[in-house]
């Protein structure tokens, strides 16, 4: 593997660790600002809604750079917003600064992903995207962990410091790492890319990775609580279980990216029907510590499976122009998160239990496996070409009798 796909690994683990690291800094920075954790929670939802707007539309604006130029330069906004998080005076000038950091989060990942798979054999695209990948699933290991120390001992402004150097580490990595012959402008420019956004398949693509990836984001968005309330564990214990769904993470990321290249499509349904199953099972894990233990380790491995088919997919899809496709799955990732906590916020709204949310979760895994049903049927339709299709149709058409002739 080239070592183009350190450098994207590298932004991408700093993109992790500022994504998650908000989530064990509210209670700090909610007392450092004087506001409530509510308020503070709304930090990461900025972070979250800059990654759905600037993943499309920073794709869609660099359409005709090259990719090196704009992986570089996604990297000094991701900087700059950092570095204005650490120098925030307050609640509002940092809900704008966390804004700004999400901007260049999807566009990074989008366009990282089709440059991974420009300097690899064929067989391996779905490999150097998992490898890519690898960077945000090391950041929960220990980017976060880390980060979140950093916070609680030298203040919340440190964190994001540090996150910004680990940007400017990306920015050299990709400057002296991937050569300029790799990363050439796209030739279908703007309108290429647009007309991708067009495809039927395409969008079938997107919605298989919200509805697949929602089935992640209601079970985890309320891990704690099942981990406190039902499994018994102290509330101080919860980082490094969280540490350990890293772990899981990373194992079925790499996992799937191997598998990928050998079936695109198997690994994918196999990964959702992992997932219906971990989430189904929720309930009885989460009754023992050790039991719970695991099934965060499962749920981080059957999630993870599906990312590079996922992206892949979508990329494939949109051949004409990659790039914006691969950045709004980016984005359908991040819908993935919002709706699915929400989703699973209802579940435990309505009374019916600390562990309910997995179960919504294994039902959008359910759906999701529908909605990847119906994409397969359609890329099948349309991969038979015409005439044979107008064949096999004409074959099922009841013929008119041929006339009798009398001797």
């Amino acid at each position: 593997m080239p070592l183009a796909l350190l450098a994207l690994a590298v932004g991408a683990f700093g993109l992790g660790t500022t994504e998650f690291v908000m989530m064990g800094l509210l209670p700090d920075v909610a007392d450092d600002l004087h506001i409530s954790i509510p308020a503070a929670g709304h930090l990461v939802s900025a972070y979250a809604l800059g990654v759905v707007i600037g993943a499309p539309l920073l794709a869609a604006l660099t359409a005709r750079l090259p990719r090196r130029t704009v992986l570089i330069s996604l990297m000094a906004l991701f900087v700059a917003g950092n570095a204005l998080s650490a120098l925030a005076p307050g609640y509002d000038s940092l809900l704008a600064a966390r804004f700004l950091s999400g901007l260049p989060h999807g566009a990074f990942f989008g366009v990282g992903a089709v440059v991974a798979t420009s300097v690899v054999a064929p067989e391996r695209k779905a490999r150097s995207v998992s490898l890519m990948f690898m960077g945000l699933t090391v950041a929960n290991i220990a980017g976060v962990p880390v980060a979140t120390l950093m916070g609680q001992h030298l203040g919340w402004r440190a964190t994001f410091l540090g996150v910004s150097l680990i940007g400017v580490a990306a920015m050299a990595a990709v400057f002296f790492l991937i050569h300029p012959t790799h990363t050439p402008a796209p030739a279908s420019g703007l309108r290429g890319e647009l007309s991708a956004l067009r495809s039927l398949p395409v969008w079938l693509a997107l919605a298989t990775t919200v509805v697949g990836f929602g089935a992640l984001f209601s079970a985890y968005s309320y891990i704690t609580p099942m981990l406190t309330d039902a499994a018994g564990y102290a509330a101080s214990n919860v980082t490094l279980l969280l540490a350990l769904f890293g772990v899981g993470a990373t194992i079925g990321n790499l996992a799937g990216g191997r598998l990928a290249d050998h079936t695109m499509r198997g690994t994918l349904f196999g990964g959702l029907v992992s997932m219906v199953a971990v989430l189904l099972l929720f309930p009885v894990l989460m009754r023992t510590e050790w039991s719970a233990a695991l099934a965060v380790v499962l749920l981080g491995v059957a999630a993870f499976v599906t990312g590079s088919p996922l992206q892949l997919m979508v990329m494939e899809r949109a051949a004409a122009g990659p790039s914006l496709a691969s950045s709004a799955n980016q984005a359908a990732f991040n819908l993935a998160n919002a709706g699915g906590a929400w989703i699973g916020g209802v579940a435990l709204a309505a009374g019916f239990g600390v562990t309910s949310p997995a179960l919504a979760g294994a039902a959008l895994a359910v759906l999701g496996l529908g909605v990847a049903s119906v994409a397969h049927a359609v890329d099948r339709r349309r991969d038979v070409p015409a005439p044979v299709r107008d064949r096999v149709v004409a074959s099922h058409v009841p013929q008119p009798a041929e006339p009798v002739h009398s001797a």
